[in-house]
């Protein structure tokens, strides 16, 4: 990746943790956020000299200037964002409160828009950047009630990335924007949702880790506006827009 700087949030385990190991494999460098400073301190010292820590809560708008301030401290510029940060929540619509809906938002949606209004005057100096948000295909198919919440803000996230870049196409053309679709990734996002949730780790048909973190790098090398980790996820977007109904009565989707 030509010493590419990456700046990964939500990087002290799961997608984030096996994406950083990955672009390093690769020749990129990377700035690592996330709250768990001793866990995120173990990543980075896995991966040596070509990673810095830097604990973060993305919640908070000041914190994203300081990623960026220490990135460009460190390695003198910022190439990429990959916005991974996240939280599920274990409730159906019937019994969301205000502040369930409130922590899904800041975590999921607003993280993401701080992220890229820290980073976006850079991009605009250097004429190049890309920024990447990992969303859900729950966004895409609402098939798991419990995650209601959860699904609503990743298709805030998907149509905000989309209107970034039809903001930046005219303007910034050497700016890319990318949203990634998981499905079920075998990390600990279901036992640590808000209000509790079944270990997605033993969930029937979840994805290992190490193929998102694949799937994100490649569109890091190729950019390009949305990623699928799975084949199979477009076939089932097909199936859901074709007849809602029916994909609705079948069991949950879950992610």
């Amino acid at each position: 990746m030509n010493d590419r700087v990456i700046i990964i949030t939500g990087a002290s385990a799961g997608i984030g943790e096996a994406l950083a190991a990955e672009v390093v494999r690769r020749g990129a460098k990377v700035v690592l956020a996330a709250r768990r400073e001793h866990e995120l301190a173990e990543v980075a010292a896995r991966l040596g000299a070509s990673a810095l820590a830097v604990a973060a809560d993305v919640t908070r708008r000041a914190d994203h200037e300081r990623l960026r301030d220490a990135a460009i401290a460190k390695f003198g510029h910022v190439d990429v964002l990959v916005a991974n940060a996240g939280r599920g929540i274990s409730r159906p619509v019937s019994q969301l409160t205000d502040a369930d809906v409130d922590e899904m938002m800041q975590v999921n949606l607003k993280s993401v828009l701080y992220g890229v209004q820290a980073l976006l005057p850079h991009f605009r100096v250097r004429r190049a950047g890309h920024f990447i948000a990992v969303s859900s295909m729950l966004s895409r198919l609402p098939l798991a009630p419990v995650r209601s919440a959860y699904s609503a803000s990743k298709a805030a996230v998907n149509a905000m990335m989309a209107n970034l870049r039809g903001e930046l196409r005219a303007e910034l053309p050497g700016v890319y924007v990318t949203t990634v679709l998981p499905g079920v990734v075998a990390t600990e996002f279901g036992s640590r949702a808000l209000h509790g949730g079944a270990d997605s780790r033993t969930l029937p048909g979840a994805q290992p880790v190490g193929e998102v973190a694949v799937a994100i790098a490649d569109a890091i090398e190729k950019p390009r506006a949305e990623v699928y980790t799975r084949a199979t996820m477009r076939e089932m977007l097909i199936a859901y827009d074709t007849d809602v109904e029916a994909a609705e009565a079948r069991p949950p989707f879950a992610r």
